[in-house]
């Protein structure tokens, strides 16, 4: 039988760690990482799950939905109310793709470094 893992992290490239983790901190109400700095930042949920941020020099952010720089991945965060939080994350420096799929179910957004994420009704 294999081992059973545990997701601890989910880390994403980006130019500017602390002021990804500070937007995600400030969208989620997640903790800051006490040990964030300009290379490595992240938040951390109570059950130890961190979203980390890492720099990488030359960072191209995805420009979804073209695939000449995909997304390779993105976070889906559930939401009780789609406007409230869509306002919030507009207000802290998200972008709202005009290509939106989701229809009334989900809603497409970018953070501040370009990472698609999505929110859905919880």
């Amino acid at each position: 039988m294999p081992p059973q893992m545990k997701l601890t992290a989910i880390t994403l490239d980006c130019a500017d760690p602390e002021t990804l983790a500070a937007f995600y901190h400030q969208a989620t109400g997640l903790e800051l990482h006490p040990e964030s700095n300009g290379d490595f930042a992240g938040v951390t949920r109570e059950d130890g799950l961190a979203i980390g941020f890492q720099r990488v020099d030359d960072y191209q952010a995805p420009r979804w939905p073209d695939q000449a720089a995909p997304q390779q991945s993105h976070l889906d965060f559930a939401v009780d109310d789609l406007d409230e939080a869509e306002a919030l994350l507009l207000r802290l420096g998200a972008t709202k793709p005009e290509y939106q799929p989701g229809g009334d179910r989900w809603r497409v957004f970018a953070d501040p470094a370009g990472h698609p994420f999505c929110l859905i009704r919880g």
